[in-house]
């Protein structure tokens, strides 16, 4: 497997983008919890270059606005149910929200609230896979591997942070 890695500006800080075989395998933010260590990022390139160009051009027109979903191939590293949690991740529209709970519930597993969100916390491709769309059970920001500020971010872009009852 080749692996390579591109960094980019973004409004929430650098970013650093890692693709294994061609696909997207990591969307990391600095001082993000459970970055893996850089070494594993392969050799880097520029941000322009295959396979990033893409992403960092649909990233642009996300944080321009503009754009509500990702059209990228992905290559997610987990265990199945990780995996299953992330692909449910993927099912909740923009500007929308969802419960651990609920998250659990739409993936079969209701008493599996905090499983969800372990899981959800190890999202390797975070803003991608929308992980900053799941909230506490009362509406609150809870956990974030990318920082609770950059969660609130993401959800006011997407017009949803003002309803967090921790906001």
């Amino acid at each position: 497997m080749t692996t390579t890695h591109a960094l980019v500006d973004s409004p929430y800080g650098p970013l650093t983008l890692v693709a294994a075989d061609g696909a997207l395998s990591g969307l990391y933010m600095t001082d993000q919890r459970h970055r893996p260590p850089e070494e594993n990022f392969g050799v880097r390139v520029a941000p322009d270059e295959d396979p990033f160009a893409e992403t960092v051009r649909q990233l642009t027109e996300y944080f321009a606005g503009e754009r509500h979903s990702f059209d990228l191939p992905l290559r997610l590293a987990g265990t199945p149910f990780q995996r299953r949690v992330w692909e449910g991740l993927l099912t909740i529209p923009y500007g929308e929200t969802r419960t651990y709970g609920e998250l659990a519930a739409e993936l079969g597993k209701p008493n599996a609230s905090r499983a969800v969100g372990l899981a959800n916390g190890k999202n390797p491709v975070g803003i991608v896979v929308p992980c900053h769309r799941v909230v506490g059970a009362n509406g609150s920001l809870t956990g974030y591997g990318g920082g609770l500020d950059r969660k609130r971010g993401l959800l006011d872009l997407e017009g949803r942070g003002r309803s967090c009852s921790d906001l």
